[in-house]
């Protein structure tokens, strides 16, 4: 009866090779959202939310759109070079600053403040540290 019903079995492998990124036991929650096109957003890239369209784009703090507040932490990397995409971000958890991407008008103390109110903790090497 081998061969007569067509089905070959075969096996599978993926393999996971995690981040630093998540940096705690906290509850992980996440959204789906719209991304903004003319850019690429990488994995722990810090996004606000533009108030006259609902995008999210890169959180840039001397914006005036309404991104200028950090609200959310890229899931996984959007290519949205040429035209807006939807994918994940992080609403809540705990993260760790060595794996996160923000811009250069953030300084980390600033954005550690901004992103507490949303329930998003942003953490060091060193208060990751187990003691």
């Amino acid at each position: 009866m081998s061969g007569s019903y067509g089905f070959y079995p075969s096996a599978r492998s993926a393999v996971f090779v995690p981040d630093q990124l998540v940096a705690g036991n906290l509850k992980l929650v996440t959204q789906t959202v719209t991304f903004a096109a003319g850019a690429t957003y990488v994995r722990g890239q810090v996004v606000g939310r533009v108030t006259a369209t609902g995008a999210y784009m890169a959180c840039i703090k001397t914006a005036t759109d309404g991104s200028q507040v950090p609200c959310g932490i890229v899931v996984d990397t959007v290519d949205a070079s040429t035209a807006s995409l939807t994918g994940g971000i992080y609403q809540m958890g705990e993260f760790n600053s060595n794996y996160m991407t923000y811009d250069a008008s953030w300084t980390l103390p600033d954005l550690e403040q901004a992103l507490r109110q949303w329930s998003i903790f942003v953490k060091t090497g060193l208060s990751n540290a187990i003691v």
